[in-house]
């Protein structure tokens, strides 16, 4: 068991949350009971995960996604309500952290996913601090072959622009929505870039620049950091976790 601030203090620091210039807070975004014995993790503080952690009787849900973005329209209303009303009605609180969580070197989902996919990481790239991870497969392979083994790994079969070499040896990788980041990708030159969601634009950059590039889903590539944390707090503060895995194809 912990208390709620000494749990928030623990993980700002562990993952240097102020350092971070962020679309949403990190931290306690919604106040709950003192004390925590159970937590719930999972990607997105969706209804769905909520009534799940309830179930549970969780004293706090830790999630990367959780509530007020920027740019979000203010007002307690629809869905909104529905879900903060939840959240009060059973005491619970609710954690995020967002940009801090994907760019920690052991707990973080680009470290994680790293973990997952057997990739050897050797460098860092994009933002400041930076979030993304440059590195090899640990054995080359065919952009076909790395497609199969990301679909085995992720459950979920990856969006692919075969544009690359024959063989690939290097791949750069940033987990969510980084697609825009592909020139940075390019410009390291590595042979494949892998993120979770692909635009218009991605296929003709990978295309005219030379490149690899996989969408292996927002959600699917970020399940894995948020649950390394969950696991890391229980062990040190000797609480009961589950993760939760509410699917998303995107």
């Amino acid at each position: 068991m912990v208390q709620r601030q000494e749990l928030v203090d623990y993980v700002d620091d562990l993952l240097d949350a102020d350092s971070f210039q962020d679309s949403c807070p990190n931290g306690l975004q919604v106040e709950g009971r003192l004390q925590i014995n159970r937590l719930v993790t999972g990607v997105t503080a969706s209804l769905a995960l909520l009534e799940e952690a309830l179930a549970f009787d969780a004293d706090a849900i830790l999630v990367h996604h959780g509530y007020f973005w920027k740019g979000e329209h203010p007002s307690v209303v629809g869905m909104k309500q529905r879900r903060l009303r939840r959240l009060l009605a059973a005491d619970a609180n609710l954690l995020a952290w967002h940009l801090p969580l994907d760019a920690h070197p052991v707990y973080g989902n680009n470290a994680r996913l790293a973990a997952v996919l057997g990739f050897q990481s050797e460098d860092r790239f994009g933002g400041a601090p930076p979030l993304g991870m440059v590195g090899r497969l640990r054995r080359p392979m065919s952009g076909s072959a790395l497609a199969r083994h990301l679909a085995s790994k992720l459950r979920r079969v990856p969006f692919h622009v075969p544009a690359g070499p024959e063989t690939i040896i290097t791949i750069a990788w940033c987990s969510g929505a980084a697609q825009s980041w592909i020139e940075q990708a390019v410009a390291l030159g590595v042979d494949a870039y892998l993120t979770g969601e692909v635009s218009e634009p991605t296929v003709h950059i990978a295309r005219e620049c030379n490149i690899h590039f996989f969408a292996a889903g927002h959600h699917a590539t970020e399940r894995y950091g948020v649950k390394a944390l969950g696991d890391h707090l229980a062990q040190r503060f000797a609480l009961e976790h589950r993760f939760v895995d509410i699917d998303n194809p995107v």
